[in-house]
């Protein structure tokens, strides 16, 4: 008998974030333990602070443990609201609720539940059926992509909390690389309207000790990263800093493009940089 799983080939080979979750727990207390009064009101993403962000990453460990426990609770779907309008209700609802909680008491609680979080996905089976991945295409999906998604979370968010109060990108390659891994995994979802010839290959790179190169395949009815490598039809190469910020829409596709060095059909390289790797 065979399941959905079986036929997900196309979005590349396993990633292991596993060991990843608790050093990126550890940098994220370490960071809001350092935070001044100030830094918890600056703003992080449009609309919500510092400590609005914090909030919203300890719910997202709330409902990890929700799932791990076998708990069913929580808000469902309203009638023909989307994915993307309910996840972001959803988030909204939450920070508004917990803003009554002052940054002292977050700080505790996160570093008690992200530490369960981190212990839960430590264990977790990368073969296991998983929460889908929208961006991916992949619902359900597994484990391991799952698993990649949600650390890639939990570095942006630390990232976003980083440039609020001033810091810079935290570009350690042991995190950033499998970030990146793992937002390219976006690829053939992102080209699944674009129409090319079978075999055509879109190629891009990221250079640096975090870098890599995802090379994304037409193969009939969808685009795949588990083919073999070819000459791409078109080539786009992007420094890590630009990769993930298009991949998270700190940039804009236009943006990024403009940033890069393209090789080949223009067309092509412009369908890939619109690659989005998060619920937008």
């Amino acid at each position: 008998m065979t399941s959905a799983l079986d036929d997900l080939a196309w979005v590349g080979d396993p990633i292991d974030a596993r060991p990843l979750f608790a050093p990126e727990h550890g940098e994220l207390m370490s960071l809001l333990r350092g935070l001044s009064p100030a830094d918890w009101a600056a703003e992080a993403v449009p609309g919500w602070t510092v400590r609005d962000l914090a909030a919203h990453v300890l719910g997202d460990c709330y409902g990890r443990l929700g799932r791990r426990d076998g708990h069913r609770g929580g808000p469902g779907f309203r009638p023909g609201e989307t994915l993307e309008a309910f996840i972001h209700r959803n988030n909204d609802e939450w920070v508004r609720a917990f803003a009554r909680v002052s940054p002292a008491a977050l700080t505790d609680t996160l570093g008690l539940i992200g530490g369960q979080t981190a212990q839960y996905f430590a264990g977790a089976d990368l073969d296991a059926p998983a929460l889908g991945v929208s961006w991916a295409g992949a619902d359900p999906a597994p484990m391991w992509l799952d698993a990649a998604r949600e650390f890639t979370e939990m570095w942006t968010h630390r990232q976003q909390i980083r440039h609020a109060v001033g810091l810079d990108t935290d570009d350690d390659p042991r995190f950033l690389s499998v970030v990146l891994d793992a937002f390219m995994r976006a690829l053939p979802h992102t080209m699944r309207d674009t129409k090319a010839p079978k075999g055509t290959q879109v190629r891009i790179t990221v250079p640096g000790p975090a870098g890599g190169a995802w090379h994304v395949t037409a193969v009939g009815e969808r685009w795949s990263l588990a083919e073999p490598v070819t000459r791409p039809a078109a080539a786009v190469e992007l420094d890590a800093e630009t990769a993930w910020r298009l991949c998270t829409r700190g940039l804009e596709p236009d943006t990024a493009l403009a940033r890069a060095r393209v090789d080949g059909d223009a067309d092509l390289a412009a369908a890939a940089c619109q690659i989005v790797s998060i619920v937008y």
